[in-house]
């Protein structure tokens, strides 16, 4: 027990410190409000991420549409911003939460048919799924003018600050944590492994992919609601099926089944985009599409487990209590 409050302790002073020094930094302008920004999308980003995290790297459900769900989020959150912004900060959060609920709810009637699918297939519907949102997002407009169709939708309440930013995704985390090393989570891990025998020994397979495949969505759409709010501007192509390969990228570099892979990929993918920018310059900026192909195929190559193979910082791992058998998912 003391153990367990020792972990949880240090992760708070840890996280606690941390947010210091970031807000000290922005203040006496060591981060300038250019690479605020960046840091605010790592931000999103490592939401989002830990979303797919959940679906692809311990549920093994390959999912190419998850930039739809994130779009999504982001566009019923910013709707309801935009008709409810007069609430203030009330606004804000109701906005997260109809984000967030709208993606779970959309994740589940997708994921009763699709997720039937294995393998190759359910990546080809999701991805499907993806060019679906798409199109509708670009002709939203015809039914909701504020959504601004193809144009983009702007005039959203910019009200993303770095203390909700930093706070939710640290929430985000934990919460992830207690449900990866719950029964629920632990069924999930069965299921990527072995879908046949977790089958076998009780487990509700297609209820816990399911499940697993709805928190991922919810995930997203906080993401997606955290980024309308954070940018001024946002359109149908933020959201395009390129987008989930970035989110694929960062779940597969860091290492499948890792929250710490992917939180500390996400933060290094986001300043990795930006950074190649001034590198490249403007005539080859476009060149960065191949330097992530070649990273992904190196690491592939020389490190297929990916950079955490897995593995956990310390104060992500709980402790484990011993003497009380597990119940998994059964139908």
């Amino acid at each position: 027990m003391l153990q367990k409050v020792n972990k949880m302790l240090l992760m708070v002073i840890g996280a606690i410190v941390l947010y210091v020094l970031l807000k000290i930094m922005i203040t006496i302008g060591v981060i300038n409000p250019y690479w605020q920004r960046v840091l605010f999308y790592s931000l999103i980003v490592i939401v989002g991420a830990l979303g797919l995290g959940i679906i692809y790297g311990f549920t093994g459900q390959f999912s190419l549409g998850h930039a739809a769900f994130v779009g999504l989020g982001a566009y019923s959150a910013g709707y309801f911003s935009k008709t409810f912004g007069q609430y203030g900060v009330l606004s804000f959060i109701g906005a997260l939460l109809v984000g967030m609920v709208f993606a779970g709810l959309m994740g589940f009637l997708i994921g009763v048919p699709v997720l039937r699918l294995k393998s190759d297939y359910l990546g080809i519907a999701t991805l499907g799924f993806g060019f679906i949102v798409k199109v509708a997002l670009d002709n939203a407009d015809k039914l909701i003018p504020d959504l601004g169709g193809a144009r983009g939708m702007m005039g959203t309440p910019q009200l993303a600050s770095l203390e909700w930013l930093f706070f939710i995704a640290l929430i985000v985390i934990i919460l992830t944590r207690n449900f990866i090393f719950s029964t629920y989570g632990r069924a999930c891990t069965s299921v990527r492994e072995d879908e046949t025998a977790a089958d076998m020994v009780g487990v509700n397979t297609f209820k816990t992919k399911l499940m697993a495949f709805i928190f991922g969505c919810t995930l997203a759409g906080l993401g997606g609601g955290l980024y309308a709010h954070t940018y001024p501007y946002i359109c149908p192509g933020d959201f395009y099926f390129l987008q989930s390969f970035d989110y694929l990228i960062v779940v597969v570099l860091g290492g499948l089944g890792s929250m710490t892979g992917t939180v500390v990929t996400a933060i290094g993918w986001a300043f990795l985009l930006e950074g190649l920018r001034f590198v490249l310059g403007p005539q080859f900026v476009d060149f960065r599409g191949v330097i992530y192909a070649l990273i992904l195929i190196i690491t592939i190559l020389v490190r297929r487990q990916g950079i955490f193979g897995g593995k956990e910082f310390g104060f992500l791992v709980p402790q484990v209590r011993r003497g009380k058998p597990d119940v998994a998912l059964r139908g």
